[in-house]
């Protein structure tokens, strides 16, 4: 690329609500094995808010050991342009419109070998450590083991941004191993949520139900193929469950809110030899009475992590409509208003995804 620049802005990481934009950051070199994008934007996960906040996940306590490697650029839902593709790498040209998935594998260890990609033991992904930066940047390097896709051109940037969390949400959903006979509660309609909603709707459960706290989210899960939408905050949940199936509750619970309350509500109504699926990102530890999982009701209870051979299926699918994105990305910032940007992100003023426009 002509002219490429030596310096950039770039929000940074320097510890626990230790953030700040610069604007002499040093563009990222490109290597033989590399490509550099151009960022067009990058989505703000409610992970990149609870790392600024000093989640213990992140920076360590409570028992857990610290992940992150700052300084570091957030950002791992990113879209770009490729100004510079090292020679020894095949299949990208400058001028493809490219994302990656959010971990960055390291080839070597036993799950990577066996096809395990995403639970790769060093475990770095973009966003989180220095030597993988993330997108809120005006460049990205792409570093030799990265899990790289090609974008549509014309894929607008309000539904390119998305498909790195619909990615984890079709991975999600698909650890529920949904059929047509079940009754599923999907509680959490953010962004996760509605990408959970959009493709549940496509395994044609007998009853999908969502629940979440904030009603505009609710009817958006409508609208995005929810057959019954509930408010817990305004009615018995369980209750309701209860009625719905007999008495027995509900076959398969996802838990996409990150809230404890989520969890013992979820255990609650799931029946016995339910599916309880967790997604979340938790900012503190949760209590449970695990007798509910093994002597009461024999329960299979899965994790859900990144987006494992998701992205072709997902770019696919929002690029055809088939995957519903309409008003999910609420707002644009510029990576000036980061501040800003990071305060809507929290949802407390109604918002779904809020993006970084470069």
């Amino acid at each position: 690329m002509n002219n490429y620049p030596s310096a950039m802005k770039a929000l940074v990481a320097h510890g626990k609500n230790d953030y700040s934009l610069e604007t002499n950051f040093p563009t990222p070199e490109c290597g033989d094995d590399d490509i550099i994008l151009k960022v067009e934007g990058c989505g703000i996960c409610a992970g990149d808010l609870k790392c600024q906040h000093g989640a213990d996940m992140f920076w360590g306590g409570n028992g857990q050991p610290s992940w992150v490697e700052p300084p570091f650029i957030p950002g791992h839902e990113f879209i770009g342009i490729a100004v510079q593709v090292g020679k020894s790498v095949n299949g990208v040209s400058e001028g493809d419109r490219l994302t990656a998935e959010q971990i960055y594998p390291c080839g070597e260890c036993r799950f990577c070998k066996d096809g395990h990609y995403w639970m790769c033991q060093p475990h770095l992904t973009f966003g989180f450590f220095h030597t993988v930066n993330g997108g809120m940047a005006e460049y990205i390097r792409l570093p030799k083991n990265s899990r790289v896709h090609h974008v549509p051109q014309d894929l607008p940037l309000d539904k390119a941004l998305l498909i790195e969390p619909y990615a984890c949400a079709k991975h999600c959903v698909d650890r529920a191993d949904i059929k047509g006979e079940d009754v599923v509660v999907l509680s959490g309609a953010g962004t996760l949520g509605l990408g959970m909603v959009s493709y549940a709707r496509t395994r044609n459960p007998k009853t999908l139900i969502v629940l979440d706290l904030a009603d505009n989210r609710l009817e958006k899960a409508k609208e995005f193929g929810a057959d019954l939408v509930w408010n817990p905050s305004k009615m018995d949940v369980v209750s309701e469950i209860m009625k719905l199936t007999d008495g027995y509750g509900c076959d398969t619970y996802i838990e996409a809110t990150g809230h404890p309350a989520s969890v013992n509500q979820g255990m609650s109504m799931i029946r016995k030899l339910g599916r309880f699926v967790e997604f979340s990102v938790f900012g503190a530890p949760t209590t449970l009475d695990w007798s509910i999982i093994g002597d009461r009701k024999e329960l299979d209870v899965l994790g859900s992590h990144l987006s494992p051979y998701c992205f072709p299926y997902v770019i696919e699918n929002i690029a055809n409509g088939t995957l519903n994105t309409n008003g999910v990305v609420s707002k644009m910032f510029s990576i000036e208003d980061w501040k800003e940007a990071f305060d809507c992100a929290s949802g407390k003023n109604g918002d779904l995804k809020v993006v970084f426009k470069f």
